[in-house]
């Protein structure tokens, strides 16, 4: 049943079709992997070029922090602390920020592509959407993470977990482009995306991941609450990428075949 199911959508043992050419899902697979990888760079490249321009990203944060306050929203320092009182669950956070970010992500875009193809490029331009979004955020407005403020603790480098390292300035990352929180627009997303797409009657805990993604920010003090609002804002401005026709295709095409098939 397995390889008859994995033939039905192109995926063959050796990765070619029944005509002896590659199978479309693997090429489909590859091409997806080298356009969103490109992407990527484009926005590696735009961060680095904000990364040059801080110098107000101390004064924005200081700012905010005010603004915050008008706004009677908790007070992420003494929420910290709290949780700083249970050190495994920063400790937890910590590696939640790391290491499900991405990757995570990326698995589910990976889902997509072969499960749900029709769906995926709604997904796919949704996220560059955003992102795209993002990185004028990041350039227009450089905002130094709470981790940098006083009353903080950066628990990445309190714990000897941290991504970026105890420089502000340099390396990969630039550590300014805390407005908005893609780590909560990407999840928020994701979440989105699975609850409109997935049919399981389990597809309501994906909310889980942006709820805890939203605490774990706050948390490891790597993003400001008003972060993951502005991230929230810029998804509901993408919508029509996402819900524009053709998104549950798939579920009445002969390209989709349900991953339990697969495994049987």
């Amino acid at each position: 049943m397995g390889t008859q199911a994995l033939e039905r959508v192109g995926i063959g043992g050796d990765g070619e079709g029944r005509d002896g050419r590659p199978a479309p899902v693997v090429w489909r697979v590859v091409r997806e992997a080298v356009l969103l990888a490109t992407l990527f760079l484009v926005y590696s490249a735009g961060r680095q070029f904000a990364a040059k321009h801080t110098g107000s990203a101390f004064d924005h944060a200081r700012e905010l922090l005010t603004f915050q306050g008008w706004l009677h929203l908790p007070d992420e320092a003494s929420i910290q602390q709290a949780a700083l009182k249970v050190p495994q669950l920063v400790e937890g956070a910590n590696l939640y920020y790391a290491g499900v970010h991405a990757p995570l992500t990326a698995a589910v875009l990976l889902w997509l592509s072969i499960w749900r193809p029709k769906a995926y490029p709604h997904v796919r331009w949704t996220i560059v959407a955003v992102t795209g979004l993002a990185l004028i955020g990041h350039i227009v407005f450089p905002l130094a993470p709470p981790r940098m403020m006083p009353g903080f603790v950066d628990t990445g480098l309190h714990f000897g977990q941290s991504v970026y390292g105890a420089e502000r300035s340099g390396g990969v990352a630039n550590q300014f482009a805390a407005m908005p929180s893609l780590h909560v627009g990407w999840a928020a997303l994701i979440a989105l995306a699975m609850i409109l797409i997935a049919r399981s009657r389990w597809r309501w805990l994906w909310l889980l991941h942006p709820v805890i993604t939203c605490a774990v920010v706050v948390v490891t003090a790597n993003h400001y609450w008003l972060d993951g609002i502005v991230a929230l804002l810029l998804i509901a401005v993408s919508l029509p990428l996402l819900l524009r026709p053709g998104l549950h295709q798939d579920l009445r095409g002969r390209n989709s075949v349900s991953p339990r098939r697969v495994l049987k």
